[in-house]
């Protein structure tokens, strides 16, 4: 199923950036660049960097400066996630282009790329709740309480991963059909945000 693949993937690419943590660290992204897998690789390796961005930028003690830094570049990081969401629906796109939509077919609230997006979200969450359930400095309760979490994580990581399947199936079938709207984000287009294009006058 896809979304076993998008599992094994996304997990590939958290373990990978564990063994450095570090955010400053390039990608080395194992498969073809014309491939889904690449994509998907790609996303989430994007979506462990943004976490600990935002656990950085958290710190209470942190630098202003550093603080701000932080701050566009994780602002940056959200364009690009969008993009390469953009371009998985694009993969989608194609794979089905030849199937004709029944009359009476509908249309999904989300596309099959964006629903990817929360589970590749729901990966890294997964992975950090499993941390905290088994820290060995952690207090009994602390770990317990974490383990609750991490099995309502997984249960909701199988629910979404069915959803997406019958989604994507649905879409074979013609009984929905996708409809992909480009995010028209207006805060990083200096056409679009006043703050930039008042300043640039």
């Amino acid at each position: 199923m896809f979304t076993q693949l998008c599992n094994q993937i996304f997990n590939q690419s958290i373990l990978d950036y564990h063994q450095y943590n570090d955010v400053h660290r390039a990608i080395s992204n194992p498969y073809d660049k014309s491939s889904i897998e690449h994509l998907l690789y790609l996303k989430n390796w994007i979506d462990t960097v943004q976490w600990h961005l935002e656990d950085i930028i958290r710190d209470p003690n942190i630098d202003p400066v550093e603080a701000l830094g932080i701050k566009r570049w994780i602002d940056k990081s959200n364009q690009e996630r969008t993009d390469v969401v953009e371009y998985i629906d694009s993969y989608f796109l194609e794979k089905y282009k030849s199937v004709t939509p029944a009359a009476d077919a509908a249309i999904n609230t989300e596309s099959p790329a964006w629903a990817i997006d929360r589970l590749s979200i729901l990966a890294l969450k997964i992975y950090h709740m499993q941390e905290e359930a088994t820290r060995e400095d952690a207090t009994p309760e602390h770990r317990e309480a974490c383990q609750r979490k991490l099995d309502i994580l997984l249960e909701q990581r199988r629910d979404l991963g069915t959803a997406i399947e019958e989604l994507l199936t649905d879409i074979a079938a013609g009984r929905k059909y996708m409809k992909v709207y480009k995010q028209m984000k207006m805060y990083n287009d200096p056409a679009l945000n006043p703050v930039l294009y008042k300043g640039a006058q």
